[in-house]
């Protein structure tokens, strides 16, 4: 084991097997490199700021500029305390009697985690784990369109379910996205996905997104639909000052949890 002392060649290293493996481990570079492994996470930290990966637990994910197709497990390890507080924050918008859509997604879930068990709702959802999640409270009606599993997100999707999904109006819809950009409106890496997002957002009254700062100012591969769409943005407090008054000036409510 020979050990990289230049910072720039340590780092290069990592950059390699991130595009080979798409993802990288803390304990597995320590190793490989002969550094410790805050200096790994350091490394981590200033890539992360290049925008050249995501930090995860335990390691790190690629950054593609369009958005990688993560599987939700992976998801689940991405800005998890943010992500927490978003879920607590958009609880709050919910009240009994109320019909509700969710998306699939890993900060939908937090957002379901923290729904007072005591509501009486109408919860339609394209997601398997928040239909699992709601399926034991008996004040909670829960509503599935048919269609074909994503096994990558866990959601049903393609034409059946968007046919199915559009014999319902609701309240609310609470939606994730892998990114959210004034001019680019709101992204997601799958086209079926992105196409079934829209038809969520075509049956809802009021439109809320749920996406922590990392996702601001990113576009990825698939459009759902423009910012004029949506009435709130539920975010962390990652936001910088540039960010809130664009979304303000265009009329978009923002809640930072």
């Amino acid at each position: 084991m020979a050990k990289k002392n230049s910072t720039v060649e340590r780092r290069s290293i990592i950059i390699g097997d991130l595009e080979f493996n798409g993802k990288v481990d803390v304990r597995e570079l320590s190793a490989k490199l002969g550094v410790s492994e805050v200096t790994i996470r350091n490394d981590l930290a200033q890539l992360e700021k290049k925008n050249i990966l995501i930090r995860a637990r335990g390691g790190a994910l690629r950054m593609d500029p369009v958005g990688i197709d993560y599987h939700i497990s992976e998801k689940d390890k991405i800005n998890i305390k943010a992500k927490q507080s978003i879920g607590i924050a958009a609880a709050k918008f919910v009240g009994s009697g109320d019909t509700i859509m969710i998306d699939s997604g890993t900060t939908s879930m937090e957002f379901v985690r923290n729904l007072d068990s005591k509501l009486e709702l109408t919860v339609i959802t394209n997601a398997l784990n928040i239909a699992n999640q709601l399926h034991q409270n008996d004040n909670v009606q829960v509503i599935m369109p048919g269609g074909v599993l994503r096994k990558k997100s866990f959601s049903l999707i393609g034409t059946a379910a968007e046919k199915s999904l559009r014999n319902y109006f609701c309240d609310k819809l609470f939606l994730g996205v892998d990114g959210i950009d004034v001019e680019n409106g709101l992204s997601t890496p799958n086209i079926e996905e992105a196409h079934f997002n829209g038809t969520m957002i075509e049956m809802s009254h009021q439109i809320i997104v749920l996406a922590d700062s990392s996702k601001i100012g990113k576009r990825s591969l698939a459009f759902i639909g423009p910012i004029s769409k949506i009435d709130v943005l539920i975010t962390d407090a990652g936001i910088t000052n540039e960010q809130k008054a664009a979304f303000e000036n265009v009329g978009v409510k923002l809640i930072i949890a």
